[in-house]
């Protein structure tokens, strides 16, 4: 029997490849590792073939969820994890997840990570952080740490895909729709896997019509998932607040470019919430109260680009 299930999509990678895989071998639990290639050109497929212990898989690149989507079509493990070709696993953390999840009965073993930065060779501990509202976590209620620091039992995430309409984000909605199952959760107390910064071209949003997009995911991933709730029963105030918190900062952050569509998400805020009181300062607010979401915006973004140094922006 299998343990666990590794997935590792990979695109052009093989200058990290070998230490992400080499990190998942490194334990006394079963596993197999499936690696996914996105249609690599610098000898990823190659070095695949030579490998013992891997099983890989070669598709045209059509990005990350369509190869996780693919590898949970093979994937035997008992317990299944996901981990980009960037980074690798905390020694121990696959043993000693495995052995939590089984002795708690866990659907998701929760942890934190490590943040590696190559540019500046920093190390920085990210802790998993306790809150009693799993949903409310995942929608934006504090730290809800990385979902490649979990452990999450196969059956029970087996038909949550990674949704290509989100391609930017696909993560994020995937760990929304695992909370909103209710998982029993247990919790791994060390950091579980590295996550490693670079700027070698890592698939992350960054700016120009991608950030833009990548905005546009989440409000939509939001948008989503609050009307689940509600059609459920289960939207509690709490959760509510949670994730309008986040939309108004991705609202704004699409009105540097929309000013349009934002403000129809604007709207949507408030008729889900009249009483919403958004995170800024006082004086900011009262201007949306008093000229509107549109007006403001238009405000904020002239003296921006008249006096950088003076922003309104809260």
């Amino acid at each position: 029997m299998i343990d666990i299930s590794i997935v590792i999509p990979t695109y052009n990678r093989l200058w990290s490849l070998p230490n992400a895989v080499e990190s998942c071998l490194s334990t006394t639990a079963k596993v197999e590792v499936i690696v996914v290639d996105n249609g690599s050109t610098d000898g990823t497929w190659e070095w695949l073939q030579k490998q013992t212990g891997v099983r890989a898989i070669r598709m045209d690149n059509w990005g990350k969820d369509w190869a996780i989507v693919e590898a949970l079509k093979v994937a035997q493990g008992e317990y299944v994890r996901f981990l980009d070709s960037d980074d690798w696993l905390s020694d121990g953390a696959n043993d000693a997840q495995l052995l939590l999840a089984r002795d708690c009965g866990a659907d998701v073993v929760v942890a934190g990570y490590q943040d590696c930065d190559d540019d500046v060779g920093s190390l920085h501990v990210n802790p998993w952080r306790a809150c009693d509202d799993f949903i409310a976590q995942q929608l934006g209620e504090g730290w809800s740490s990385h979902y490649s620091a979990f452990l999450f039992r196969r059956d029970f995430i087996l038909d949550i895909p990674h949704r290509q309409d989100f391609a930017f984000i696909d993560d994020r909605m995937f760990m929304i729709e695992v909370a909103l199952r209710k998982p029993r959760l247990a919790v791994y107390d060390k950091p579980a896997f590295v996550h490693r910064r670079h700027s070698r071209g890592r698939l992350q949003i960054s700016g120009g019509i991608v950030k833009t997009v990548g905005t546009w995911q989440h409000i939509m991933v939001y948008r989503k998932a609050l009307a689940m709730l509600a059609e459920a029963g289960e939207l509690s105030l709490r959760r509510k607040q949670a994730g309008l918190r986040f939309l108004w900062s991705a609202t704004r952050e699409l009105a540097k470019t929309h000013p349009a569509d934002a403000g129809v998400v604007y709207d949507w805020i408030y008729e889900l919430d009249p009483g919403f009181s958004p995170p800024i300062r006082p004086s900011l607010a009262l201007a949306y109260r008093l000229l509107g979401f549109r007006a403001t915006e238009r405000l904020v973004h002239l003296r921006t680009s008249i006096w950088p140094l003076g922003k309104l922006r809260a």
